[in-house]
């Protein structure tokens, strides 16, 4: 089902023709839980769980992935991704929805039978076996010949650039080794859709981004569909065609990531990804799809994500980046600020300002000559622009 020029592997679509899913606009704007069936690999259809009758760990997600997509479900802990992931794989069963995968109901079919490898956070390899052995050993479960096995085998260990490793044992390698291992085996019989559940999790962060670069690089040789979570943002972000952000069992929102950065539904997500300064304040006037809104004795113009009316409370969001700190152009936002506090973090500054009453808006700028002018205790004038300045529904 792969598709390989280099290794061969047979490919049922090209990136041309995948599809694409819901990604911003009014769209990704409206709740982010959509049914969508036409062309999907996968779809989570209403899908609810709860373990104890009552408290809903999942209160109904619908979400379609595409042929050949990275989908990347991320979230704090307890968000419900991760049960999501276990219900699509069949370790887990919903109380109440379907999964179907080429529009066919897994709901009876075992996790063995849905097509689909998975990859642990813990590596889940057998210590008394060979990486060879531990490769082989799914294949042998599918009663599938000595000879295709080793080709196999083979393959999936070049893949991971792990050739000639086939000798050794789990504990022979290092942990970035043992995770290499775990995807090969993961590839190995030539699924469907690969499943990771916080891969990297257990790895230092220079090795974190190492194999972050060699999974998305495995993924878009194979066009193998994978979905995959993580609590990571960045990780998200490097990886993933599209993120769907889970708080409290709800997709807040699922779109690419430029867009969740640059385009955040909720003020859940505009927390949750990236760096954001939110400013609480009240609608004073609407003009079209912008808005004035009170924010504490100030007057902000911001870009409504949703339709607001006059007299609704709202959160702004802004990028500590898209604030401009002693601007030499008029913004249509201007303030003065106070400088709080300034850290060097070595290819920019994060400076915390004063402003509107409060003490904890960032600047972001970057590290250039000429800017140690600023000091702690200066007052200072920021600015930004109307459309970098999102006006997002209160969430109370």
């Amino acid at each position: 089902m792969w598709k390989s020029s280099r290794l061969g592997w047979r490919g049922n679509s090209s990136t041309s023709d995948r599809w694409s899913g819901v990604d911003g606009g009014a769209a990704a704007r409206s709740g982010m839980n959509q049914k969508k069936t036409t062309s999907a690999h996968i779809e989570f259809i209403d899908i609810a769980k709860t373990y104890d009758g009552g408290t809903m760990v999942l209160p109904g997600v619908n979400l379609a992935i595409g042929s050949g997509e990275f989908m990347t479900l991320l979230g704090p802990s307890g968000s419900g991704k991760t049960t999501c992931l276990m219900i699509l794989a069949g370790f887990e069963m919903p109380t109440s929805g379907e999964i179907r995968v080429n529009g066919e109901s897994v709901h009876k079919l075992p996790p063995r039978k849905r097509d689909m490898g998975m990859v642990f956070q813990n590596y889940a390899l057998f210590p008394h076996m060979t990486v060879g052995r531990n490769l082989s050993f799914p294949l042998e479960v599918r009663g599938m010949a000595p000879g295709e096995r080793a080709r196999r085998v083979g393959r999936a260990l070049e893949i991971v650039r792990l050739e000639g490793y086939g000798d050794r044992r789990p504990g022979q390698l290092s942990g970035g080794q043992q995770q290499r291992v775990a995807i090969a085996r993961a590839l190995v019989f030539e699924p469907g859709v690969v499943l990771m559940d916080e891969p990297l999790g257990a790895l230092d962060r220079r090795l974190r981004e190492e194999l972050q670069l060699e999974i998305r690089s495995i993924q878009r040789e194979l066009g193998v569909t994978m979905v995959y979570v993580t609590h990571d943002q960045q990780e998200a972000m490097t990886l993933s065609d599209r993120i769907a952000v889970f708080n409290e069992g709800r997709i807040q929102q699922a779109a690419a990531p430029e867009t969740l950065y640059e385009e955040p539904a909720t003020e859940f997500v505009a927390r949750f990804v990236g760096d954001n300064n939110l400013l609480r304040g009240t609608v004073r006037a609407v003009d079209g799809e912008l808005c004035s809104v009170a924010v504490g004795d100030g007057l902000v113009e911001a870009f409504m994500v949703e339709p607001l009316a006059v007299g609704d409370s709202t959160v702004l969001a802004i990028r500590p980046e898209r604030v401009a700190l002693s601007p030499s152009i008029e913004y249509s936002n201007s303030v003065a600020a106070g400088v709080e506090d300034m850290v060097f973090q070595g290819d920019h500054w994060r400076i915390r300002v004063s402003v509107f009453g409060e003490s904890d808006f960032f600047v972001k700028i970057p590290n250039f000559i000429g800017q140690g002018g600023i000091l702690p205790g200066d007052r200072v004038r920021i600015g930004w622009t109307t459309i970098d300045c999102r006006a997002l529904p209160a969430s109370g």
